[in-house]
């Protein structure tokens, strides 16, 4: 294993910190007047920034790490997955988006007010928090996690604690002062980052194959296929075209988490343009890390590889990283994890603090009489410091549980918002496209869609199903319950 960091690392770690610096602090001198202008910028963020944002917030530190892991270890048809996205935004942003700006939503479970209530608006936003608290968490848990290995040599609690306080810091930074507006800007800065990074390690290795045929290795070995026509596949046509399309319409249409930043748009073609846009710059940016993952096929084909560290089981491009890297390399790739992770730590904390202010405290304060607008604003970045301490418990929850429990808590906290997806689906399809349901069958169908999904795990009675499946099923029982209700008079 390489040592830990040379002073060409460090100066490369610190001149990114500083860039992190000077951009929050010119970024967080935004003047503020009111909580609608913090979480989506009163609409008036440009197409293309936006774009680039919801880039950089889909792309997590699992995905920097774990795309490379999937085509060393299968193929690139895991790009499939983001052509079903090409598919689900246009559905969201010629069906949704039009009905966020019609109501001037700030939030997308307004829609479910004006359909079912003010209490369906406030179920929905319950299930989005909860969700994302233990999915967040364990995320930044996992970008703690590479963070700590790359730069202190080890996982130890206290460097994997010290990692999450950098992550959490520096999303703070953006976040706290300047609302969504810092958080889009400073989505550039880290797409940029962390795809520079990939570029650099995938013309690196690359040159070190350059006396390898690599695309005539690669092929006798299958891994050039793109499109699965199997039944059965993790990334098939079939779960492309049914659950894993449900899926991405509830992560890019129905998560607050993704749709704050496209809300803040100057109108909803321009939003409707934004998501389009970001999933067709996203197909390139997985590209290269499939194609990191190959070249590391390559590179390790005669070597025996034993991806564990600690006793953590890590990824091939982790383990890379760890035993290959040169000095200066090592650091780029250090930063590019961080941006990576720091992108999708720093707009979840806007999204809940978005969901927590405007959908259930802001409706219960001016029950108690009209308050000061900026009364609002602070209790926005209260919100998003309480979520930021709270996405941190979870992150240190998921160290210990992962260490002292037989259960992976990782597995099932990336999973959850998937869970909560299928109830939301059921209950939005039912508010758009029927006249049925109401308020009393809302969160029936929320826990309906929820439980289904936890039925269908193998760790809960023994039932092997594909996910892409599971989300069908859990979609069409929340939809079914929602059904069973006659529209509120």
């Amino acid at each position: 294993m390489q040592s830990s960091f040379s002073t060409l690392d460090w100066s490369i770690f610190a001149g990114y910190f500083a860039l992190l610096g000077i951009s929050s602090y010119m970024l967080s001198r935004v003047k503020i007047t009111s909580s609608r202008e913090y979480f989506i910028s009163a609409n008036s963020m440009p197409m293309f920034a936006v774009a680039v944002s919801v880039l950089a917030t889909s792309q997590s530190a699992a995905t920097f790490l774990g795309a490379p892991e999937f085509s060393y270890k299968n193929d690139f048809t895991f790009i499939g997955f983001y052509l079903s996205a090409l598919v689900a935004v246009v559905f969201v942003a010629y069906v949704l988006i039009p009905r966020f700006y019609e109501i001037r939503a700030v939030t997308v479970y307004e829609l479910l007010e004006k359909r079912y209530g003010k209490t369906a608006k406030v179920q929905a936003g319950i299930m989005f928090l909860l969700g994302r608290i233990l999915a967040s968490g364990a995320r930044l848990y996992i970008g703690a996690l590479a963070i700590s290995m790359i730069l202190f040599t080890d996982i130890s609690a206290w460097h994997v604690g010290i990692s999450i306080l950098i992550l959490v810091l520096c999303a703070l930074a953006y976040t706290y002062f300047g609302g969504v507006k810092s958080v889009i800007l400073s989505d550039v800065i880290q797409a940029l980052t962390y795809v520079g990074a990939g570029v650099v390690v995938l013309v690196f290795l690359y040159i070190q194959l350059e006396s390898v045929e690599i695309f005539a290795t690669l092929e006798a070995y299958g891994k050039l296929r793109f499109i699965d026509t199997s039944l059965g596949g993790n990334f098939s046509v079939a779960g492309l075209l049914s659950g894993w399309l449900l899926l991405n319409i509830a992560a890019f249409g129905l998560d607050q988490d993704m749709t704050q930043r496209v809300l803040s748009c100057k109108n909803k073609k321009e939003a409707a343009k934004s998501l389009i846009v970001s999933i067709l710059l996203t197909i390139p940016v997985v590209l290269l890390f499939l194609a990191i993952g190959a070249l590391l096929f390559v590179f390790y084909q005669q070597s025996e590889v034993v991806q564990n560290f600690e006793g953590e089981k890590i990824t091939i491009f982790m383990y890379y990283i760890l035993h290959e890297m040169p000095e200066g390399l090592r650091g780029l790739v250090t930063v590019g994890a961080i941006a990576a992770a720091l992108s999708s730590t720093n707009s979840v904390l806007g999204a809940m603090a978005s969901v927590a202010v405007e959908d259930i405290y802001k409706p219960w304060r001016l029950k108690k009489g009209d308050v000061d607008e900026m009364h609002f604003v602070h209790a926005s970045r209260k919100a998003v410091l309480f979520f930021a301490l709270i996405l941190s418990a979870m992150a240190i929850v998921s160290y210990f549980w992962q260490r002292y429990s037989e259960l992976s808590l990782i597995s099932f906290a990336l999973g959850v918002m998937a869970f909560a997806y299928t109830g939301l689906l059921g209950v939005f399809f039912s508010a758009i496209f029927t006249s049925r349901g109401n308020s009393k069958t809302v969160p029936w169908a929320l826990a309906g869609g929820f439980f289904t999904v936890l039925a269908l795990q193998p760790y809960s009675f023994g039932i092997t199903l594909g996910f892409s499946w599971q989300i069908v099923i859990g979609t069409l029982v929340a939809f079914g319950v929602m059904q069973t209700g006659a529209k509120d008079e």
